[in-house]
């Protein structure tokens, strides 16, 4: 996409799509912030973004035929894993069908373990091993 077609607004980026596909996404958006009224949604790496102040929560693309979800959290697609199982789950993401009815529950709760996480930052799932000091 170059730079004269990049979409500057949710509205313009919708607009570069089909029906069935800006029904979803402008659906999906509408879903999360019926539930979450301090969240935004923004342009960001050409795509539809939802935000609380510099913070990402939530993500979502489409494509020819799907569209990514991103709850901006490994841990919550770790957490969420089960009910996410008629999806295709990626490790930070998951499909869906791009005609999918959003799921209210389960994007109201995908967003609040976000928003939890923001809140109180767990440890990494990945523990690090630690740095030996060098005796000099």
């Amino acid at each position: 996409m170059n730079a004269q077609r990049r979409p500057q607004t949710v509205e313009g980026y919708l607009a570069t799509l089909d029906e069935t596909k800006a029904a979803t996404v402008r659906a999906t958006i509408a879903t999360i912030l019926g539930q979450f009224a301090d969240l935004q949604v923004v342009i960001a790496w050409n795509v539809p973004q939802i935000k609380r102040g510099h913070e990402y929560i939530f993500g979502l693309c489409a494509y020819k035929q799907h569209l990514t979800l991103a709850p901006w959290s490994e841990r919550s697609i770790v957490a969420f894993r089960s009910r996410l199982s008629a999806f295709v789950v990626r490790k930070h993401c998951f499909l869906v069908p791009v005609d999918w009815r959003p799921d209210a529950r389960l994007l109201g709760d995908l967003v609040a373990a976000r928003l939890a996480e923001l809140e109180a930052p767990l440890k990494p799932l990945v523990r690090r091993r630690p740095k030996l000091s060098r005796k000099v």
